[in-house]
């Protein structure tokens, strides 16, 4: 993110209100353009140079220049670390990288290995977009990350296994309704091994704390209750962003497979199944990622006592900090 970039000027956290849904909505959206996948080197040192212009003051008033370079730092660098992050896992590329594997989850009738490998893909690419995102103020060692990541590819593959066996079982119930249960059971799968994932990946953070900040980026200490509140609003925002993606095109299908596609071949419904998966995820993602802020406040006497009455470089007392909640 720009806010990498050091100088005694602070800056506009973005061209949008984000006390706002809607505007956290349009700020998302940039972050999330496929676009700013054709970002390169050069154009991140021009981008830093213009951003460093003007938290030293060179530049007086954001300009278009100004935001663009922004937009192209907040969607490529990681906040903490000023470091570009690998592009299979920054979030301009997060409906790419998902469409291939929400496809392989959502495909009609997958069999025990077929689930069990895309259930696997999916979560390593989650594991892999945690751990690139996530606040990096407090590290994870290697074994954690192997334990953690086993944790949730077993718990993403027990649920599916575990559904996809009890569904048929539920003689009560008419065809049509289990075949639709059937469809949500990665769904299931997904939301439930997300949150494992997220809290598995970021344990570390809740259990050590993560570098909450004063208004002018300087440190002001270490917290839990920030790091719970970071960890937990991120494992929720999945919870969120899976709801339409993993729900709306399979039952869709399910009616087209009726009328429309009946009788059309497996390659045609597939690429119906991958259009319908791609324009759900570029519609949902900003709504998903903009229920929270990024970057959050918070009042320190809701934090630990040890960071209350801090006083900042020009001796005035911390009255509210800031963090990076990850994604």
């Amino acid at each position: 993110m720009a806010s990498s970039v050091p100088g005694p000027r602070s800056l506009p956290e973005s061209r949008y209100d984000l006390s706002t849904y809607w505007g956290r909505i349009r700020h998302c959206a940039e972050i999330s353009d496929p676009s700013m996948l054709l970002t390169t080197e050069k154009d991140l040192v021009a981008a830093r140079k213009i951003i460093k212009a003007y938290r030293e003051g060179q530049i007086e008033k954001p300009t278009p220049e100004f935001w663009h370079a922004k937009k192209q730092l907040d969607s490529t660098v990681h906040p903490d670390t000023g470091e570009t992050v690998l592009l299979p896992f920054r979030m301009s590329c997060c409906v790419l990288s998902n469409t291939v594997v929400t496809l392989g989850m959502l495909t009609p009738g997958l069999g025990t290995a077929g689930t069990i490998f895309w259930q696997w893909a999916n979560q390593s690419l989650n594991v892999a977009i945690n751990s690139a995102n996530a606040n990096k103020s407090t590290k994870m060692s290697t074994s954690q990350l192997v334990t953690n990541y086993a944790a949730a590819v077993g718990a993403s593959c027990g649920v599916a296994l575990g559904l996809n066996s009890l569904v048929p079982k539920l003689k009560n119930l008419s065809a049509n309704s289990r075949l639709i249960l059937g469809r949500l059971v990665p769904f299931a799968a997904v939301v439930t091994a997300g949150i494992v994932n997220v809290f598995l990946m970021r344990g570390n953070e809740i259990r050590k704390g993560i570098t909450v900040f004063d208004k002018n980026g300087d440190a002001v200490g270490e917290s839990k209750k920030a790091a719970f509140i970071a960890v937990g609003e991120t494992a929720l925002s999945r919870v969120i962003n899976a709801t339409p993606i993993m729900v709306i095109p399979p039952l869709i299908l399910v009616r087209l497979q009726k009328n429309f596609l009946k009788g059309k071949s497996t390659g045609v419904q597939t690429l119906v199944n991958l259009g319908l998966i791609t324009v759900t995820s570029f519609a949902v993602l900003p709504f998903a990622l903009g229920v929270f802020p990024q970057r959050q406040s918070i009042n320190v006497k809701k934090l630990e006592n040890h960071l209350h009455d801090k006083r900042d470089k020009d001796g005035h007392i911390v009255e509210t900090v800031y963090f990076n909640r990850g994604i």
